[in-house]
């Protein structure tokens, strides 16, 4: 079967329709030609829309360019959502995994398409109502806590939870060395005082790894949220790192890595970080006291990632718009980490 470009997309990057369309056709059966359009909102991996008029698909692959060891991973992310799926965790219904790099140069997999918005900035954000905004937010940390109230052994062996989190501060601090493109000794300073500071976990949990409000679509009905997506980063470990890096996204420096205006702060009916952190202890049962610990941890891992960010930018090697601020965030990233770490 011919594959027919969606129009205005017959080149996307990272995405060979004509390779596509008999892989697919053997995978899943195609009604009529394939067609693509490149999802926006993702900083990391890429995203595309799928069909072929008649049913509806998403895939995803790493970016092109260069791509830090142990990240983006098709298959661990594949794993995550096949686990999940049909547990209290709303997740897309896997499709295929392709490991055949023949196909588009990297691994990559399909998930069906998940009908329903996703509040990716202010535009999406600002007309709803207060009690709307306020039912998002409660619901995406209803959905975090259930998350991580899922017996891990749903993904057992597929992380190593003891140690969990000192391992993640040094592995982000080696994925800084990776992506640098600049001397920033704030940073060191910054993996330093977390080295020293880390708190034993509570509990262990299946981890996001980069739970935020744009990485969930919610139903389309007001019912809460359909699906978590983008499991890149998940893993077994320490549930406060999720509730941390949520607690990070809750600041506006972070639209210039989002490339998005700023989407709780658009609207004053979200609850700010405080409120969403009561709302987690009090659902969760964990102690809350380290969060300052886990929001500054917060702070260093997305620090890294828009460093990822802006060295593919500056390579020419993004997809999209929106990438070149992502660098002016890194040392305001790295200087909220150490405020929140210098406590009140």
């Amino acid at each position: 079967m011919a594959a027919e470009p969606a129009a205005g997309t017959d080149r996307l990057v990272g995405l060979d329709l004509e390779r596509l369309t008999p892989y697919l056709e053997s995978a899943v059966g195609l009604a009529g030609p394939l067609r693509a359009s490149l999802i926006a909102g993702g900083r990391s991996n890429l995203t595309y829309r799928l069909t072929d008029g008649r049913a509806d698909w998403v895939l995803r692959r790493p970016p092109v360019g260069h791509v830090l060891p142990t990240a983006h991973d098709m298959a661990r992310e594949y794993r995550v959502i096949d686990a999940l799926h049909g547990t209290g965790v709303p997740v897309p219904a896997p499709v295929v995994l392709c490991r055949d790099r023949d196909v588009l140069g990297a691994d990559f997999y399909v998930m069906e398409r998940v009908e329903g918005p996703v509040l990716r900035g202010a535009e999406d954000t600002a007309g709803l109502a207060p009690e709307e905004a306020e039912r998002c937010a409660l619901s995406l940390v209803e959905t975090l806590v259930a998350l991580h109230a899922t017996d891990p052994a749903v993904l057992e062996g597929f992380g190593r939870p003891e140690g969990f989190t000192a391992r993640q501060v040094s592995r982000w601090a080696r994925q800084w060395s990776l992506s640098a493109t600049r001397e920033l000794p704030e940073v060191a300073e910054l993996v330093g005082r977390l080295e020293r500071a880390v708190p034993p976990a509570q509990r262990v949990s299946v981890v996001h790894g980069d739970y935020r409000l744009d990485n969930v679509i919610f139903a389309p009905d007001g019912g809460g949220i359909a699906a978590v997506i983008d499991w890149e980063l998940s893993t077994l470990g320490d549930p406060l790192t999720d509730l941390g890096l949520l607690l990070v996204y809750w600041d506006p420096v972070t639209e210039d890595v989002t490339g998005t205006r700023h989407a709780a702060s658009a609207n004053p009916g979200f609850p700010d970080r405080d409120a969403l952190a009561r709302a987690y202890a009090d659902a969760s049962g964990l102690d809350l006291s380290p969060l300052d610990f886990y929001v500054a941890f917060g702070y260093l891992k997305l620090a890294v990632i828009a460093e990822g960010i802006h060295s593919r930018y500056l390579a020419g090697q993004t997809v999209g718009e929106g990438f070149e601020r992502a660098g002016a965030a890194v040392p305001r990233l790295v200087a909220a980490g150490l405020a929140v770490l210098d406590g009140p």
